[in-house]
Protein backbone atom coordinates (compact mmCIF):
# COMPACT_ATOMS: atom_id res chain seq x y z
CA UNK A 1 0.00 0.00 0.00
CA UNK A 2 1.29 3.64 -0.92
CA UNK A 3 0.14 6.63 0.44
CA UNK A 4 1.12 10.40 -0.76
CA UNK A 5 1.02 13.31 2.14
CA UNK A 6 -1.74 13.27 5.34
CA UNK A 7 -4.50 10.95 4.38
CA UNK A 8 -8.03 12.38 5.36
CA UNK A 9 -11.29 10.57 5.84
CA UNK A 10 -14.95 10.89 7.22
CA UNK A 11 -15.20 9.99 11.34
CA UNK A 12 -17.54 6.92 9.70
CA UNK A 13 -14.87 6.20 7.86
CA UNK A 14 -12.42 4.90 10.78
CA UNK A 15 -12.60 1.31 10.44
CA UNK A 16 -12.17 1.71 6.44
CA UNK A 17 -9.37 0.97 3.74
CA UNK A 18 -8.98 3.76 2.52
CA UNK A 19 -7.79 4.06 -0.94
CA UNK A 20 -6.19 7.17 -2.48
CA UNK A 21 -7.49 7.45 -5.89
CA UNK A 22 -6.69 10.74 -6.37
CA UNK A 23 -4.23 13.14 -4.97
CA UNK A 24 -4.78 16.18 -2.90
CA UNK A 25 -8.25 18.63 -3.87
CA UNK A 26 -8.46 20.16 -6.99
CA UNK A 27 -10.16 23.17 -5.66
CA UNK A 28 -7.69 23.29 -2.93
CA UNK A 29 -8.68 27.05 -1.75
CA UNK A 30 -11.66 27.33 1.21
CA UNK A 31 -10.06 30.20 3.29
CA UNK A 32 -10.81 27.90 6.48
CA UNK A 33 -9.24 25.14 5.11
CA UNK A 34 -5.44 23.43 5.61
CA UNK A 35 -5.59 19.95 4.25
CA UNK A 36 -4.12 19.33 1.26
CA UNK A 37 -1.72 22.05 0.88
CA UNK A 38 1.12 19.65 1.17
CA UNK A 39 -0.06 17.97 -2.04
CA UNK A 40 -0.39 18.90 -6.04
CA UNK A 41 -3.66 17.85 -7.30
CA UNK A 42 -3.33 15.04 -10.10
CA UNK A 43 -5.62 11.43 -10.82
CA UNK A 44 -3.68 8.65 -9.62
CA UNK A 45 -2.78 6.16 -12.66
CA UNK A 46 -5.44 3.32 -12.70
CA UNK A 47 -2.80 0.41 -12.38
CA UNK A 48 -1.33 1.54 -9.45
CA UNK A 49 -4.73 1.77 -7.54
CA UNK A 50 -5.60 -1.85 -9.06
CA UNK A 51 -2.18 -2.74 -7.45
CA UNK A 52 -3.00 -1.42 -3.71
CA UNK A 53 -6.21 -3.33 -3.64
CA UNK A 54 -4.76 -6.65 -4.58
CA UNK A 55 -1.68 -5.84 -2.22
CA UNK A 56 -5.19 -5.04 0.48
CA UNK A 57 -6.37 -8.38 -0.45
CA UNK A 58 -3.17 -10.10 0.39
CA UNK A 59 -2.93 -8.24 3.81
CA UNK A 60 -6.26 -8.19 4.84
CA UNK A 61 -8.53 -11.49 5.91
CA UNK A 62 -12.16 -9.27 5.71
CA UNK A 63 -12.38 -5.53 4.46
CA UNK A 64 -16.02 -4.37 4.87
CA UNK A 65 -15.99 -1.03 4.40
CA UNK A 66 -13.27 0.85 1.69
CA UNK A 67 -13.23 4.87 1.43
CA UNK A 68 -11.80 6.59 -1.93
CA UNK A 69 -9.70 9.29 -1.01
CA UNK A 70 -8.92 12.08 -1.70
CA UNK A 71 -10.67 15.46 -1.50
CA UNK A 72 -12.87 14.55 -4.34
CA UNK A 73 -12.47 11.17 -5.54
CA UNK A 74 -15.76 12.09 -8.06
CA UNK A 75 -13.47 13.92 -10.14
CA UNK A 76 -12.62 10.72 -11.57
CA UNK A 77 -14.06 10.14 -14.99
CA UNK A 78 -17.25 7.56 -14.57
CA UNK A 79 -15.59 4.77 -16.65
CA UNK A 80 -12.43 4.89 -14.62
CA UNK A 81 -14.83 4.66 -11.49
CA UNK A 82 -16.48 1.75 -12.56
CA UNK A 83 -13.18 -0.25 -12.94
CA UNK A 84 -12.20 0.46 -9.44
CA UNK A 85 -15.73 -0.22 -8.24
CA UNK A 86 -15.81 -3.50 -10.30
CA UNK A 87 -12.35 -4.49 -9.23
CA UNK A 88 -13.46 -3.87 -5.49
CA UNK A 89 -16.42 -6.86 -5.91
CA UNK A 90 -14.60 -8.68 -7.17
CA UNK A 91 -11.67 -8.38 -4.53
CA UNK A 92 -13.57 -7.82 -2.04
CA UNK A 93 -17.06 -9.72 -2.46
CA UNK A 94 -17.44 -9.18 1.21
CA UNK A 95 -17.10 -5.07 1.13
CA UNK A 96 -20.43 -4.04 1.79
CA UNK A 97 -20.27 -0.32 1.35
CA UNK A 98 -17.97 1.89 -0.67
CA UNK A 99 -17.55 5.57 0.33
CA UNK A 100 -16.03 8.57 -1.38
CA UNK A 101 -15.53 12.50 -0.69
CA UNK A 102 -17.54 14.32 -3.48
CA UNK A 103 -16.99 17.68 -4.01
CA UNK A 104 -20.15 19.89 -5.89
CA UNK A 105 -19.05 21.12 -9.01
CA UNK A 106 -17.68 17.28 -9.97
CA UNK A 107 -21.57 15.71 -8.82
CA UNK A 108 -22.69 18.20 -11.19
CA UNK A 109 -20.46 16.88 -14.08
CA UNK A 110 -22.06 13.66 -14.03
CA UNK A 111 -25.64 12.81 -14.90
CA UNK A 112 -27.84 10.99 -12.38
CA UNK A 113 -27.84 7.81 -14.73
CA UNK A 114 -24.13 7.74 -14.32
CA UNK A 115 -24.48 8.02 -10.40
CA UNK A 116 -27.06 5.30 -11.05
CA UNK A 117 -24.70 3.12 -12.47
CA UNK A 118 -21.70 3.52 -10.12
CA UNK A 119 -24.57 3.13 -7.33
CA UNK A 120 -25.31 -0.50 -8.82
CA UNK A 121 -21.73 -1.62 -8.96
CA UNK A 122 -21.27 -0.96 -4.90
CA UNK A 123 -20.70 2.84 -4.54
CA UNK A 124 -22.46 3.50 -0.95
CA UNK A 125 -22.53 6.75 0.11
CA UNK A 126 -20.99 10.07 -0.88
CA UNK A 127 -19.82 12.85 1.54
CA UNK A 128 -20.58 16.61 0.83
CA UNK A 129 -19.28 19.67 2.67
CA UNK A 130 -21.64 22.06 2.21
CA UNK A 131 -20.08 24.11 5.19
CA UNK A 132 -22.64 27.05 4.79
CA UNK A 133 -26.10 28.03 3.29
CA UNK A 134 -25.18 30.98 2.90
CA UNK A 135 -24.33 32.66 -0.63
CA UNK A 136 -22.41 35.37 0.81
CA UNK A 137 -20.61 33.01 3.49
CA UNK A 138 -19.53 30.38 0.40
CA UNK A 139 -18.27 33.42 -1.01
CA UNK A 140 -16.26 34.74 1.54
CA UNK A 141 -14.79 31.51 2.49
CA UNK A 142 -13.83 30.56 -1.60
CA UNK A 143 -15.75 27.29 -1.77
CA UNK A 144 -16.45 28.09 -5.63
CA UNK A 145 -20.17 27.69 -5.75
CA UNK A 146 -23.38 28.90 -4.73
CA UNK A 147 -26.37 27.44 -2.58
CA UNK A 148 -28.43 26.55 -5.62
CA UNK A 149 -25.62 24.55 -7.01
CA UNK A 150 -25.35 22.88 -3.75
CA UNK A 151 -28.90 21.84 -3.20
CA UNK A 152 -28.98 21.05 -7.13
CA UNK A 153 -25.47 18.89 -6.14
CA UNK A 154 -26.98 17.29 -3.24
CA UNK A 155 -30.43 16.06 -4.81
CA UNK A 156 -28.59 14.52 -7.66
CA UNK A 157 -27.03 12.04 -5.47
CA UNK A 158 -30.33 11.91 -3.75
CA UNK A 159 -31.93 11.06 -6.70
CA UNK A 160 -29.41 8.29 -7.91
CA UNK A 161 -29.79 6.38 -4.78
CA UNK A 162 -26.63 7.20 -3.03
CA UNK A 163 -26.71 7.49 0.29
CA UNK A 164 -25.82 11.68 1.18
CA UNK A 165 -23.97 12.15 3.95
CA UNK A 166 -23.47 16.46 4.47
CA UNK A 167 -21.27 18.77 6.64
CA UNK A 168 -21.54 21.96 7.83
CA UNK A 169 -19.16 24.02 10.12
CA UNK A 170 -20.55 26.17 13.01
CA UNK A 171 -19.21 29.70 13.33
CA UNK A 172 -17.98 30.08 9.61
CA UNK A 173 -19.48 33.17 9.16
CA UNK A 174 -18.24 34.98 13.02
CA UNK A 175 -19.98 37.33 14.85
CA UNK A 176 -21.55 39.01 12.17
CA UNK A 177 -22.97 36.45 10.38
CA UNK A 178 -23.90 33.74 12.36
CA UNK A 179 -27.30 34.20 12.10
CA UNK A 180 -27.47 34.15 8.57
CA UNK A 181 -25.38 31.12 8.52
CA UNK A 182 -28.03 29.19 10.61
CA UNK A 183 -30.79 30.03 8.81
CA UNK A 184 -29.22 29.71 5.30
CA UNK A 185 -27.18 26.96 6.19
CA UNK A 186 -31.09 25.08 7.47
CA UNK A 187 -32.58 26.28 4.15
CA UNK A 188 -30.41 24.74 2.01
CA UNK A 189 -30.21 21.80 4.44
CA UNK A 190 -34.27 21.22 4.24
CA UNK A 191 -34.18 21.40 0.12
CA UNK A 192 -31.45 18.29 0.14
CA UNK A 193 -33.34 16.26 2.64
CA UNK A 194 -29.86 14.34 3.19
CA UNK A 195 -29.48 11.06 4.79
CA UNK A 196 -26.96 12.21 7.07
CA UNK A 197 -26.23 15.44 8.79
CA UNK A 198 -22.85 16.34 10.72
CA UNK A 199 -22.52 19.46 12.45
CA UNK A 200 -18.34 20.49 13.45
CA UNK A 201 -17.61 23.53 14.95
CA UNK A 202 -14.98 25.42 13.14
CA UNK A 203 -10.88 25.52 14.31
CA UNK A 204 -8.85 28.04 13.06
CA UNK A 205 -5.79 26.74 11.39
CA UNK A 206 -2.45 28.90 11.11
CA UNK A 207 -1.15 29.95 7.92
CA UNK A 208 -4.76 29.90 6.12
CA UNK A 209 -6.64 32.87 4.91
CA UNK A 210 -9.03 33.06 7.59
CA UNK A 211 -6.65 32.87 10.32
CA UNK A 212 -5.33 36.06 8.68
CA UNK A 213 -8.82 37.65 8.84
CA UNK A 214 -8.70 37.23 12.43
CA UNK A 215 -5.61 38.24 13.54
CA UNK A 216 -6.42 41.04 11.50
CA UNK A 217 -9.34 41.75 13.20
CA UNK A 218 -11.79 41.09 9.50
CA UNK A 219 -13.43 38.25 11.09
CA UNK A 220 -14.63 37.72 14.77
CA UNK A 221 -14.77 34.44 16.53
CA UNK A 222 -17.63 33.25 17.84
CA UNK A 223 -17.88 32.11 21.50
CA UNK A 224 -18.52 28.78 22.80
CA UNK A 225 -21.69 30.25 24.11
CA UNK A 226 -22.25 31.84 20.55
CA UNK A 227 -21.60 28.73 18.84
CA UNK A 228 -24.58 27.47 20.65
CA UNK A 229 -27.15 30.10 20.07
CA UNK A 230 -26.21 29.69 16.34
CA UNK A 231 -26.53 25.21 16.32
CA UNK A 232 -30.23 26.52 18.58
CA UNK A 233 -31.44 28.34 15.37
CA UNK A 234 -30.22 26.00 12.84
CA UNK A 235 -32.01 22.70 14.30
CA UNK A 236 -34.86 24.84 15.51
CA UNK A 237 -35.31 25.91 11.57
CA UNK A 238 -34.46 22.04 10.23
CA UNK A 239 -37.36 20.55 8.83
CA UNK A 240 -36.08 16.91 7.59
CA UNK A 241 -37.44 13.23 6.82
CA UNK A 242 -35.60 10.79 9.09
CA UNK A 243 -31.78 12.19 8.69
CA UNK A 244 -29.28 11.05 11.59
CA UNK A 245 -27.91 13.98 12.67
CA UNK A 246 -24.47 14.23 14.57
CA UNK A 247 -22.57 16.87 16.13
CA UNK A 248 -20.10 15.00 18.09
CA UNK A 249 -16.52 15.33 16.44
CA UNK A 250 -13.65 16.72 18.40
CA UNK A 251 -13.92 20.41 17.16
CA UNK A 252 -17.85 20.06 18.62
CA UNK A 253 -18.10 21.93 22.49
CA UNK A 254 -20.81 19.75 22.97
CA UNK A 255 -22.04 16.33 22.01
CA UNK A 256 -25.64 15.98 20.24
CA UNK A 257 -26.86 13.46 18.29
CA UNK A 258 -30.00 12.09 17.00
CA UNK A 259 -32.44 11.48 14.85
CA UNK A 260 -34.35 14.09 12.99
CA UNK A 261 -37.23 15.22 13.56
CA UNK A 262 -38.02 12.30 16.01
CA UNK A 263 -35.26 14.10 18.53
CA UNK A 264 -35.69 17.37 17.30
CA UNK A 265 -36.73 18.55 20.97
CA UNK A 266 -34.68 16.36 22.96
CA UNK A 267 -31.47 18.03 20.66
CA UNK A 268 -32.73 21.44 21.27
CA UNK A 269 -33.44 21.02 25.06
CA UNK A 270 -29.72 19.81 25.25
CA UNK A 271 -28.64 23.02 23.77
CA UNK A 272 -30.44 24.93 25.96
CA UNK A 273 -29.18 23.09 28.88
CA UNK A 274 -25.48 24.25 27.91
CA UNK A 275 -26.55 27.81 27.20
CA UNK A 276 -26.45 28.41 30.95
CA UNK A 277 -23.37 30.82 32.10
CA UNK A 278 -21.80 27.66 34.52
CA UNK A 279 -22.03 25.19 31.66
CA UNK A 280 -18.38 23.35 31.16
CA UNK A 281 -17.73 23.60 27.58
CA UNK A 282 -15.21 21.30 26.25
CA UNK A 283 -11.92 22.79 26.69
CA UNK A 284 -9.56 24.60 23.23
CA UNK A 285 -6.60 22.18 23.48
CA UNK A 286 -9.30 18.77 23.22
CA UNK A 287 -10.59 20.47 20.56
CA UNK A 288 -7.24 19.35 18.33
CA UNK A 289 -7.73 15.86 19.20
Amino acid sequence: MRYEGTVYRPPSEARSLIIQTTIGCSHNKCTFCSMYKDKQFRIRNINEIIKDLEEARKYYNKIERIFLADGNALALKTEKLKIILKTIKKLFPECKRVGIYAAPKDILRKSVEELKELKEIGLGIAYLGVESGSDYILKKIKKGITANEMIRAGKRIIDSGIKLSVTLISGLGGKDNWMEHAQESARVINEINPHYLGLLTLLLEENTEMHKEVQSGELRLLSPKEVMMETRELVKNLELTNCIFRSNHASNYLMLGGTLPKDKKQILKEIDGAMNEEYDYRDESFRRL
